[in-house]
């Protein structure tokens, strides 16, 4: 009998060994950090290209990258492992645009590099961390699992052949896997200790806090260089509408579904949507960081980004049903409040 507990079923007293790959990245250390406060044993791996050591708080951790299949290997023979969480992915639409071999070369064949490496050490349970952008441009809002995959750009288009590797690798070998389709992740750890530090930052919310903190520092509040993309999308505002799923929520779901398929026979293969259900435009989240900082953020109008949808706004039903988790952060405001805290931390390194 399964119990709930928080935001995720609670499947009784178990402890399970998980390798964390990519974790030294934004959702990856979340994640770590979240599965050893929940009691499990942590392998954290990351080839901090674009990760940060010190994100890695508490787990043993090991430098290696995917595509080396020799150095994979040796890892995951290394301790007996009973779940794989992979997060290890380049993740800049327009990169991968520019420059898809990266794309082709780090998410697909580092990927199957990684699914091989399993096999071989009899390991048959993977978490991955997939997109959105697996649909493409939407037929309909908000998007279901079963909405047609077209990817318009190569970072979608490795995710996509991912999943479709995991398929095929549960009907041939056994191998059991959840991909789980984020919409927007946004947010910080809630107790302050991680946070997201890209270079470049793209994400809209703290590109917003950015220029808070700017602004706060004596700048110029009319010499913004906060750019809205496009103000002519068929939406209320004219500007794109997102959905934003916290970094935590996140982390609690690849736990919801290691378990789940910890309780199911080999060779499944699932996937589900990660998100609110509800979107904000652009202009909405720039009205909740001014809300949230008391600052007044300007910002100003530019063309709109090549395939950028006008909506982009998940169900979750699925995954409240199949995994039994919710988002515990269903406001604007405080996933906002989460990062802005991790950005006016003055020991936090500024992302």
């Amino acid at each position: 009998m399964h119990e709930r507990k928080g935001n995720v079923r609670s499947f009784g007293p178990m402890t399970l060994s998980i390798l964390v790959v990519g974790a030294a990245g934004y959702v990856g250390s979340h994640a770590t950090k979240f599965l050893l406060s929940a009691g499990h044993r942590v392998l954290a791996l990351d080839n901090l290209s674009r990760g940060h050591r010190d994100a890695v708080l508490g787990a043993d951790f090991v430098q290696a990258d995917l595509t080396d299949a020799a150095g994979v290997a040796k890892v995951l023979v290394s301790r007996p492992i009973d779940v794989v969480m992979h997060f290890a992915a380049l993740a800049y639409v327009g990169e991968s645009v520019s420059h898809p071999r990266a794309y082709y070369r780090n998410n697909l064949v580092g990927a199957l590099n990684l699914l091989d490496a399993m096999l071989d050490a009899n390991v048959h349970r993977l978490v991955f961390s997939s997109t959105c952008s697996t649909y493409g441009v939407p037929l309909e809002s908000p998007i279901p699992e079963s909405h047609p995959q077209r990817p318009i750009n190569p970072y979608g288009a490795t995710k996509l052949a991912v999943e479709g590797a995991l398929r095929d690798y549960a009907k041939a070998y056994g191998l059991s896997s959840v991909s789980l389709r984020y919409f927007n992740a946004a947010g910080c750890d809630s107790e302050g200790l991680l946070g997201e530090r890209h270079e470049p930052e793209t994400h809209l919310i703290p590109l917003v806090l950015k220029e808070a903190l700017r602004i706060e520092g004596g700048g110029d509040p009319s010499e913004t260089s906060l750019v809205v993309n496009g103000g002519d999308f068929p939406t209320p505002d004219g500007t794109c509408v997102r959905d934003y799923v916290h970094v935590e929520d996140l982390a609690a779901a690849h736990l919801a579904a290691a378990l789940r398929m910890m309780d199911e026979p080999a060779g499944t293969a699932s996937a589900f949507n990660l998100g609110t259900g509800r979107g904000y435009s652009v202009l909405e989240v720039i009205e909740a960081a001014r809300r949230v900082t008391g600052i007044a953020i300007g910002y100003r109008m530019g063309p709109p980004r090549e395939g950028d949808p006008s909506h982009l706004v998940s169900t979750n039903e699925l995954a409240r049903r199949e995994l039994g988790w919710a988002p515990r952060y269903t406001n604007l405001d405080d996933i906002i409040a989460t990062a802005w805290r991790w950005m006016k931390r003055p020991a936090s390194p500024r992302p």
